[in-house]
């Protein structure tokens, strides 16, 4: 006699196909994936230590090296979103009871901050309201004060759409003995960014947003002095899964002749980012950055014909692949989202931490050559 069951029923939920709506992703992120890529992800899957996928491993590193700009050998992607490579970057450099300094003009300081000081350092902050950018002698003079081992500093601050100037930040951060970690989730490929040229020494992205991959993947990529610092530690990172010891031979970084299973890596999601870089490398860095910027400067100027106001006033500051509008007054943000939404299938955000109830955010990105934009709705 067969026991009776003790199982439930499954949820009438799973019985049904799965439903998801076509939608116009003009937010920060995720942004619509291109067919090209969505068939990249879609091909079938292989084991993650098979030694095709170790080949799609290289193309991936290569991929990264030319978006960043960067000879660093010590570059890979996260099996994981932007925040994993953000975890990843402040985990392996620094160690409890080191000074750590950070620039917070959104969200994304604020992260970084809290994720220093949960591991134990000791965090120091240069302080701005949303839109605003550090001169390079307010970062020198912060520098000299705390004397901390790394800078962290947001390229483009996504939840006020400002890109914060970059030339002459590293030189200084060098000469203070300073790693300097950059955050460019929100702008590689939209605006310009040179990582060896402009001296960063950590720098990571996310696969959603200008690189037109869906979210989980996490490209990043360390200096030698970086690794350095990394590699010769007094105690071990807090997390096993980011620990670069590991990471660097599972990328195939660390010049030892076998790869050693660590963890399972999002195979489809790696085929899809080897797809979107590669497509970032037929159109071209120089071309990337000059057709979002057309495509930003188009839409900047069908807001302002509106009558709405850009919330970054200084068309320097703008961060090309999202666009930030000043919420009008008397209007209630969510109540325009929504509607949107409903009616239009449009996706657009509010502000994010420090800029809710301030802006509303749009975006023009590349897809697959072409762009979307607000104005063309």
């Amino acid at each position: 006699m067969m026991p009776r069951s003790v199982l439930s029923r499954c949820a009438p939920c799973m019985l049904r196909p799965l439903e998801v709506p076509f939608r116009y992703l003009f937010g920060p992120g995720p942004s619509n994936v291109p067919p090209r890529i969505l068939a990249a992800g879609g091909r079938p899957i292989i084991g993650h230590m098979h030694s095709e996928m170790f080949g799609i491993m290289n193309d991936i590193k290569k991929g990264i090296q030319y978006a960043f700009q960067t000879s660093n050998n010590m570059t890979l992607a996260m099996s994981g979103s932007g925040h994993t490579a953000m975890e990843c970057a402040v985990f392996n450099i620094v160690e409890p009871g080191e000074s750590v300094l950070v620039a917070i003009n959104g969200i994304w300081g604020e992260r970084v901050a809290e994720i220093a000081e949960r591991m134990g350092a000791k965090v120091h902050t240069l302080f701005k309201t949303p839109g605003g950018h550090f001169t390079n002698a307010e970062i020198e003079q912060a520098l000299a004060k705390y004397k901390p081992v790394l800078f962290f500093l947001t390229h483009g601050e996504s939840s006020a759409g400002l890109v914060h100037p970059m030339d002459g930040v590293g030189d200084i951060c060098h000469k203070y003995n300073c790693l300097l970690l950059v955050d460019s989730v929100a702008s590689l490929g939209a605006a310009p960014l040179l990582m060896d040229q402009q001296n960063i020494d950590i720098l990571y992205t996310g696969s959603q947003k200008a690189l037109n991959a869906p979210p989980g993947t996490a490209p990043v990529s360390f200096s030698e002095r970086a690794c350095h610092k990394m590699f010769n530690r007094k105690t071990k990172p807090v997390s096993y899964l980011l620990d670069m010891t590991h990471l660097s031979n599972y990328w195939g970084n660390d010049g030892k002749p076998e790869r050693i299973y660590h963890h399972t890596g999002p195979v489809s999601g790696f085929f899809a980012l080897r797809e979107s870089l590669a497509i970032l490398a037929e159109m071209g860095l120089e071309n990337s950055w000059s057709h979002h910027t057309e495509i930003a400067e188009y839409l900047w100027k069908g807001l302002e014909d509106l009558g709405l106001k850009l919330f970054i006033k200084d068309k320097d500051l703008r961060l090309p692949s999202v666009t930030t509008i000043a919420i009008p007054e008397g209007y209630d943000w969510k109540e325009l989202l929504a509607y949107i939404m409903k009616h239009h299938r449009i996706e657009f955000t509010g502000g994010l931490g420090p800029s809710v109830g301030m802006v509303s955010k749009s975006l023009s990105r590349r897809h697959d050559n072409a762009a979307f934009n607000y104005m063309a709705v």
